[in-house]
């Protein structure tokens, strides 16, 4: 597990991915509650034997949190995160455990105790897009990404937009488990949100991304 609070072009500098993993989690943040400076607060964020990452806000995880005395395990720790990935934890990943947040969430996590496997679900409010290769699957908050993953990586994806309310259970590049749930339908995001934030950034990377792949 790596974290860096800075830029996601530094963080290509350092990266390594081990040439044995056949799982991985990838996540730039754009903090709302849970200051960077606390490394803990950053993705991707730890719940016992669940480590995941989110796109969203939850708006309630302070009350579902409090009686779990496993919870903000590190010093400062207030990342909002952390209650679906505890949800997700004590329920065994059961997708109505996810019903309990209020919120916007789109989100993904690995289990120790389920191996080779990730786990996906979009609530309401952030998108979430699955690409499937022959030999490969894919996952991102845009279409657009997964074309970049398609030049970069020499592969050819179909495309599909997960809907509110999914839970996916992902192995060997495969959905092994399509469940649904219902979310809080409630929630409204307070401002409309683009789908990059930092443009300059995603100028920045895919140059780096084309240096790599002129490298290999």
């Amino acid at each position: 597990m790596t974290k860096q609070r800075s830029p996601a072009s530094e963080l290509l500098d350092r990266i390594s991915v081990p040439s044995t993993a056949a799982e991985l989690l990838v996540h730039v943040r754009d903090y709302t509650k849970g200051h960077p400076s606390i490394a803990a607060n950053n993705h991707p964020v730890r719940h016992g034997p669940v480590v995941g990452i989110h796109n969203g806000i939850i708006l309630n995880d302070d009350e579902l949190l409090e009686p779990l005395s496993c919870a903000r395990c590190e010093p400062r720790m207030s990342v909002d995160s952390e209650a679906i990935f505890a949800l997700a934890a004590h329920s065994h990943n059961d997708p109505r455990a996810l019903e309990s947040l209020t919120g916007s969430m789109a989100a993904a996590w690995l289990d120790s105790r389920v191996p080779a496997t990730i786990f996906a679900a979009r609530g309401v409010g952030r998108p979430l897009w699955i690409g499937k290769g022959k030999h490969e699957l894919f996952f991102a908050s845009t279409k657009a990404a997964l074309e970049v993953v398609e030049r970069y990586a020499h592969v050819r994806l179909r495309k599909r937009e997960i809907g509110d309310g999914t839970f996916l259970q992902i192995s060997a590049a495969r959905i092994t488990r399509e469940e649904r749930f219902r979310p809080d339908h409630s929630y409204r995001d307070p401002i409309a949100l683009p789908a990059v934030r930092a443009p300059g950034e995603r100028v920045s990377c895919l140059k780096r991304l084309a240096v790599l792949a002129a490298a290999l």
